[in-house]
């Protein structure tokens, strides 16, 4: 279903350019990178030192236990919303996925002597240790972005770092049957700031450019994925787009990929800086509480939603 003309860059953050000074003209390239990225593509691929290949294994390892136990074992997870986490069992509308989210560290505990009456600690070090590390990341991406259009100190007026909040979940795609839809996943936007994906081997990942073109990701194994979502392009006034992507399944392996999901804490206000307006970049969105948004829009398919919610005509 996807073309492969052409790539979405990728980006290394190694531990050395993690270690340069944040006012270094190599340190503001950097950040100039990652903008681009997002203005171009509204996505990347991105090498992190902090979460390498054999981590991610073990994370796979990890989830593909929780995916292997009994249905009715799965279903005792349930939750109101998958903003609040929970069990999503295949369906008529998505026959080839289903999906934990598990959020905080009092709630792995508590999933965890769910899922395992016998013991599985080994399941909540790595589930909180990798949530730990990619929310780091996240907030560093967000800081870079930030600091490229120049309003850094808008982020720290706003407290950003104690005012995102972000979600683990771990989804598993299994193979079509014969003459089955291959489609894992329908084309969406997330309603995220940022989404930052991993996956075990098996591609599927494909991405709408702005020109209209699929394209199938090719990713390198340990390589992540991070995807701009409705709340980064509300911030930066469309600036930066969220991308439009699906997955579909081919070959012969089941697909497992794990997904963090950033969003403002509840009652946190979306407002753009006036910097981010001018002849060229007229305001587009109102200022707006982004729990609002997702609580009549979260569970909406509509890739217009936020112009819908917030847009200003």
């Amino acid at each position: 279903m996807g073309e492969a003309a052409e790539m979405i860059p990728s980006i290394s953050l190694t531990n050395e350019v993690l270690s340069l000074d944040r006012h270094s003209e190599e340190w503001k390239a950097m950040t100039g990178k990652v903008r681009e990225a997002c203005e171009a593509y509204g996505c990347f691929m991105l090498d992190y030192e902090k979460i390498p290949l054999e981590l991610q294994q073990i994370l796979f390892k990890t989830t593909a236990e929780m995916f292997d136990l009994p249905v009715e074992t799965k279903l005792q997870y349930k939750k109101p919303t998958p903003k609040d986490g929970g069990y999503v069992l295949s369906n008529p509308f998505i026959p080839l996925y289903e999906s934990f989210g598990v959020y905080g560290e009092e709630e792995v505990r508590a999933f965890e002597r769910l899922m395992w009456p016998q013991g599985n600690p080994q399941f909540c070090e790595v589930i909180n240790s990798i949530t730990a590390k990619v929310h780091e990341l996240n907030l560093l991406l967000l800081r870079m972005i930030f600091e490229s259009f120049g309003i850094e100190e808008y982020y720290k007026e706003k407290a950003l770092d104690e005012n995102i909040i972000g979600y683990l979940r771990s989804m598993k795609y299994r193979l079509p049957k014969e003459d089955e839809d291959p489609l894992g996943l329908a084309i969406h936007v997330d309603k995220t700031i940022i989404t930052i994906l991993c996956q075990n081997s098996v591609q599927g990942l494909e991405v709408l450019t702005k020109e209209g073109k699929w394209i199938k990701l090719s990713i390198p194994k340990g390589t992540l994925v991070v995807i701009v979502g409705d709340g980064l392009q509300a911030w930066t006034n469309g600036r930066v787009e969220a991308v439009q992507h699906r997955v579909v399944m081919s070959g012969d392996k089941e697909r497992l990929s794990c997904g963090f999901f950033s969003i403002p804490k509840d009652g946190v206000s979306v407002e753009i800086h006036p910097q981010l307006v001018d002849e060229e970049h007229p305001l587009r969105y109102r200022s707006f509480v982004y729990s609002d948004y997702l609580a009549k829009y979260l569970a909406n398919t509509r890739l217009d939603a936020l112009e819908l919610f917030a847009g200003i005509c």
